[in-house]
């Protein structure tokens, strides 16, 4: 788990690279919640590169141990919905980079990043069938609704999205995303699932069954 300085140096990176990225980028429409699905932007089929390859991660590699993860949830998630009670509300938690979208295999001027493909046609079999998809991520709140747009440009459903505001920025990212889960089940959700691929997003329970994509030893965010 990152200490607070390593934390703030990794807040300033994403904020200067929000900041690129909004001069290039469209500017984002106003969204209702829930954002209607829109279909999958154009993207390469390849990463051409990023942090993961600074660190040595092949994307092949990282996408078939992404395929093994989604192979157990996909059914887990297809069994939870028919079985689903009557007036329940489901929903389906998920973390952003290297969760949903493919962030660390791209450098920080493609925009948008791609999806994670088996994660994306996973939440749009479930919220087609009713189940909140909602985003918690411990990215900083100045790039809402660049994030949003993104996740709403590569064909992500997207319920209800949450980032974290100034006063949350020098919390552990652990008890963030707790506290953020326990505020979704407050609101009336049951969380099936919860996805992400450090333990930071799983760890604190409110949620039914938590799914691991790889990390390899914290070398993704």
């Amino acid at each position: 788990m990152l200490n607070t300085r390593a934390r703030v140096r990794r807040l300033a990176t994403a904020t200067a690279t929000a900041a690129a990225v909004l001069m290039l980028a469209p500017a984002a429409p106003a969204q209702a919640a829930p954002v209607p699905i829109s279909g999958p932007a154009a993207v390469s089929a390849s990463a051409p590169g990023g942090n993961a390859a600074l660190r040595g991660i092949d994307y092949d590699t990282w996408k078939r141990d992404v395929a093994t993860v989604m192979a157990t949830a996909r059914p887990y998630v297809e069994q939870r919905i028919a079985q689903s009670p009557a007036g329940e509300k489901p929903a389906i938690v998920l973390d952003i980079d290297n969760s949903s979208l493919e962030t660390d295999f791209h450098w920080f001027w493609t925009f948008p990043t791609p999806a994670i493909s088996e994660v994306r046609d996973l939440t749009r079999y479930a919220h087609e069938r009713g189940v909140a998809i909602i985003f918690v991520t411990a990215r900083p709140g100045i790039i809402h609704s660049l994030t949003q747009h993104n996740l709403q440009a590569v064909g992500y459903p997207v319920t209800d999205l949450y980032v974290r505001d100034l006063p949350a920025l020098f919390s552990e990212v652990s008890a963030y995303k707790t506290a953020k889960r326990a505020e979704i089940e407050a609101r009336g959700y049951t969380i099936i699932a919860n996805i992400g691929n450090n333990q930071s997003d799983l760890v604190g329970g409110h949620a039914e069954r938590t799914f691991k994509l790889p990390d390899y030893d914290g070398k993704l965010s």
